[in-house]
């Protein structure tokens, strides 16, 4: 197994799950420029290594993150803009186009202070479960700047406009509930049972077809912004596209499970994975 050791990140892999953890805790997990270096080779990992299956993205000592480091990124990179560069660099590539484009599935765990910049995050998994007495805020507003990097796209994508203005002109705080009631995040469980609940989406998402749920939360991104004509072409592509590289053969293992052996209900759960090799020397023996 690889070994992950970084100044600001921790990186945890166990049953095909990489726990990736921002570790600043005495700043509430606030991002420096180092953390996001730290981070963005991580991810960059995560994806190609073959113990993982799914990445969580969380912060240790019980925060999310609490946005930017204001004097680590802003103010001690004032004159300092090539670095400054750098960093922003860093900070908006792994916080958004590796997550967003991710081979594999991404859920972020949100528990305590998910603040500001931590929203770009938040946003780029694929999937977010929060404790119920999270605490997220678009504080930016109330230290005199407007959201910035990617942020205030995100919020405008993932929310109703009335909730997206709300929060972001106020900077009000809410949790865990609230955040799931806009849509923000998928759903808010008691904070002891959080990492339950993520281990267990974790679980399930396993149990898909790799190459199909790339290509389907890929295509779910990515259609958003194209107009029909674009989106039959691009889904009719991706369609045609996993049949390429698909070890598990996943259209044609899946048809034969439900017609001819009538072994699952694909309403209910997913086809089992790991067959097509057994299946292909079974028919050789047959011959």
């Amino acid at each position: 197994m690889a070994e992950y050791k970084y100044e600001f990140v921790n990186v945890r892999i166990r049953d095909g799950i990489a726990w990736a953890f921002l570790n600043r805790p005495d700043k509430r997990n606030a991002m420096a420029p180092q953390l996001h270096y730290d981070m963005d080779d991580a991810l960059a990992r995560l994806e190609v290594d073959d113990d993982v299956r799914v990445v969580v993205v969380s912060g240790e000592g019980g925060n999310f993150s609490a946005g930017q480091d204001l004097k680590k990124f802003f103010r001690e990179l004032e004159k300092n803009p090539g670095e400054r560069k750098k960093a922003a660099a860093a900070a908006n590539r792994w916080r958004w186009e590796r997550l967003y484009t991710y081979d594999k599935p991404t859920i972020a765990m949100v528990h305590g202070f998910c603040v500001g910049g931590a929203f770009m995050q938040l946003l780029g998994c694929d999937f977010a479960i929060a404790a119920e007495d999270a605490t997220f805020s678009l504080s930016e507003v109330n230290w005199g700047i407007l959201p910035g990097a990617l942020v205030s796209k995100c919020i405008a994508d993932a929310l109703l406009p009335r909730h997206a203005l709300y929060y972001a002109c106020l900077g009000d705080p809410f949790d865990g509930k609230e955040a799931a009631r806009i849509g923000l995040i998928n759903y808010a469980v008691p904070a002891a049972k959080l990492e339950d609940a993520v281990t267990d989406l974790a679980e399930r998402l396993m149990k898909k077809s790799p190459a199909v749920l790339r290509a389907t939360k890929h295509a779910v991104r990515q259609v958003r912004t194209m107009d029909v004509p674009q989106a039959y072409d691009y889904l009719a592509a991706k369609g045609q596209a996993i049949k390429v590289a698909d070890k598990e053969d996943s259209y044609n293992t899946g048809l034969r499970q439900f017609l001819d052996e009538k072994s699952y209900k694909p309403t209910f759960e997913p086809f089992k994975l790991g067959t097509l090799l057994t299946d292909q020397r079974s028919s050789a023996a047959k011959k």
